[in-house]
């Protein structure tokens, strides 16, 4: 075999694999891509699919924080647009979750019900996070 068909049949199989490797990322993210709504969203465009799993993202309601049965919280998710979203999740809740913060729920909604069953709630922080131990201790600072 000459050079040049060697070269060809390399940028080939280097062609083909990077077309299968991306096909393959591709195919492996849109399966486990969760959209993400918040209640605004949830009003322009309609209601996910039910039992569509699903992030509703935004900041728990204050005031709206109650206990269910057992070890089930209730609440609701709004987002500053005056649209507000039920949720229930069953389960030991983050430490940072409270009314008034930000919150992020996966799951998906109840069918004859607006209510939304989340699996899993991410209690979220701004970059100025204290844990409730440390607060009103003041920083070190370095000595040089």
């Amino acid at each position: 075999m000459r050079a040049r068909t060697k070269r060809l049949y390399a940028v080939a199989v280097a062609g083909v694999l990077i077309v299968s490797a991306v096909a393959l990322a591709s195919v492996a993210l849109g399966r486990h891509a969760d959209l993400f709504y918040t209640p605004q969203m949830l009003v322009e465009r309609g209601m996910p699919e039910i039992g569509q799993r699903v992030r509703v993202g935004g900041f728990v309601q204050i005031g709206s924080l109650r206990n269910g049965e057992g070890a089930q919280i209730l609440f609701r998710i709004e987002d500053g647009s005056g649209e507000t979203v039920e949720a229930a999740y069953t389960g030991i809740k983050p430490d940072l979750f409270r009314e008034g913060e930000g919150v992020v729920a996966t799951g998906s909604f109840v069918e004859a019900s607006d209510t939304f069953m989340a699996e899993e709630i991410l209690a979220k922080h701004d970059e100025n996070y204290q844990p409730r131990e440390l607060e009103g201790l003041d920083k070190p600072t370095p000595a040089y």
